[in-house]
């Protein structure tokens, strides 16, 4: 599959490798949590095809609670173990679902969402700081290479929060 770019065509690897370095530099010794979230999700958000909501919910010791993002108003609050954010949470494994009506337990914040992809986000002390979450109007938009691009991307954007430290 692949991406465009300023009217080019470049792998959708080759894509996730830029957008990466461009994570990078636009993070470095920004310490605000909120502006680094906000500025990424506006990022991967408007720099991906075919994606109607991209962002965070931040762990804050009980449950998820939405924090910056692209797209229309989302759930607010989302349990461990609920959803497909709540069990990336629970899991710390990324989920990646084809098909959100087939995903047992999904969260319908946005009906037009038909597949998605949630990443958990895990300090370097091993304490959860949250999940990346994206979802898309298409059925099977994210497949492997979005996996390892978008776990890629959330390792760029926990380096830059531990290298504030």
């Amino acid at each position: 599959m692949f991406e465009i770019k300023n009217g080019q065509a470049t792998s959708k690897s080759e894509h996730y490798a830029d957008l990466a370095q461009q994570a990078q530099g636009m993070l470095a010794g920004e310490p605000s949590l909120t502006a680094n979230a906000a500025n990424f999700a506006a990022l991967v958000f408007h720099s991906l095809s075919d994606l109607n909501w991209a962002g965070f919910y931040l762990y804050d010791g009980a449950e998820l609670v939405v924090g910056p993002f692209q797209g229309k108003p989302a759930c607010i609050r989302i349990a461990l173990g609920k959803g497909v954010c709540g069990t990336a949470a629970q899991t710390r494994e990324t989920q990646v679902i084809r098909d959100v009506n087939s995903f047992d337990g999904h969260i319908a914040c946005d009906a037009a969402s038909q597949s998605e992809i949630v990443v958990p986000l895990v300090k370097s002390d091993g304490s959860l700081l949250g999940v990346w979450d994206v979802d898309s109007p298409s059925i099977g938009r994210f497949d492997e290479e979005d996996r390892a691009g978008m776990e890629a991307l959330c390792n760029v954007f926990m380096q830059a929060l531990d290298a504030q430290k």
